[in-house]
């Protein structure tokens, strides 16, 4: 892994990347390179709201108008943005108590969310109460490694989801954290948990060989990194083969700069996550060159704060 010091603003998939110091646009449209702006966020926690300006850590920081104000801007700025989001949407203010996820899934839906993953805290109301709110989400919620058959939630998620921008294929696909021992076995019900390790091999696989997917994405909620054998994306990002991203929550971590790995064909796989509670929101650009086969990247991380930007 690379160190967070040392993390270069590009990284390529091939035999070399493609330098983006100074790359003028002609030269992107001569080459046919295709520009992909992903955004994300994880763990919100139904933070409809700013932390109050006197608060000792986040004064003044996250909430959704905020945040649709930096979201917006970048859609006028750019031409293929997808808004992804991995996971625990529900729980952490009042809003959820008193709306049960209506409140969240409804703005989410606003600020024009592509996807989301499912979190631990989304079952907070029990796998009914998840299931009877997403009819306020016109979003799906994709997850491959949860099997809802014989839950209400059977039929209302997806294991992943391809997205074309341009000639570009994008396959998003999701992972969920094991729900025993984390959540009450009468909130989850019937849920079967799927090794996610098994599950993202053979997604992936099917995205990038049956699917042609140029750049494939990982929504995750397994977890940034455990001192002891437990999966998370540290694991799952060594283990791997044909993820170019994941993004994280779960451990609510602050990465500023997304880690690189090396896979287990020695390509290399980023890492992101941007905390919790709506503070910050990620942002990953892409350059796809299909021609030459390339993949290369430049990221930032923007404090959700009085609409400006900071890394």
């Amino acid at each position: 892994m690379t160190n967070r010091r040392d993390f270069l603003r590009t990284f390529a998939v091939g035999a070399a990347g493609l330098s983006l110091t100074g790359l003028p646009l002609e030269v992107l449209a001569k080459r046919k390179v295709t520009k992909l702006t992903i955004l994300h966020t994880n763990d919100v926690h139904s933070h409809i709201d700013p932390f109050p300006a006197n608060d000792p850590k986040y004064p003044g920081l996250g909430g959704v108008a905020q945040r649709a104000a930096i979201i917006n801007d970048i859609r006028n700025k750019e031409r293929n943005v997808l808004l992804l989001d991995a996971g625990d949407i529900f729980q952490g203010t009042p809003y959820f108590n008193l709306f049960g996820g209506e409140v969240e899934l409804k703005l989410m839906s606003q600020l024009g969310y592509d996807a989301g993953t499912i979190g631990n805290h989304d079952f907070d109301n029990g796998v009914d109460g998840l299931s009877s709110q997403l009819k306020h989400a016109n979003f799906p919620l994709i997850i491959c490694n949860y099997d809802f058959k014989g839950t209400s939630m059977e039929g209302k998620t997806i294991p992943y989801k391809i997205f074309e921008k341009e000639d570009v294929r994008i396959g998003v696909f999701g992972l969920g954290i094991e729900l025993e021992g984390l959540v009450d076995k009468k909130m989850y019900g019937e849920t079967k948990y799927l090794d996610p390790l098994e599950k993202a091999a053979e997604t992936a696989h099917h995205l990038k060989f049956n699917e042609k997917c140029d750049l494939i994405i990982c929504l995750s909620h397994l977890g940034y990194r455990y001192p002891n054998k437990k999966v998370s994306d540290d694991v799952l990002a060594k283990k791997s083969l044909n993820i170019d991203l994941i993004i994280g929550g779960h451990t609510h971590t602050f990465i500023d700069k997304p880690f690189v790995y090396k896979n287990r064909d020695n390509k290399d796989v980023l890492v992101a996550q941007v905390g919790w509670a709506g503070i910050k929101l990620g942002r990953i650009d892409f350059f796809v060159d299909k021609k030459m086969r390339k993949l290369t990247a430049d990221s930032t991380t923007l404090k959700v704060l009085n609409y400006a930007r900071a890394i």
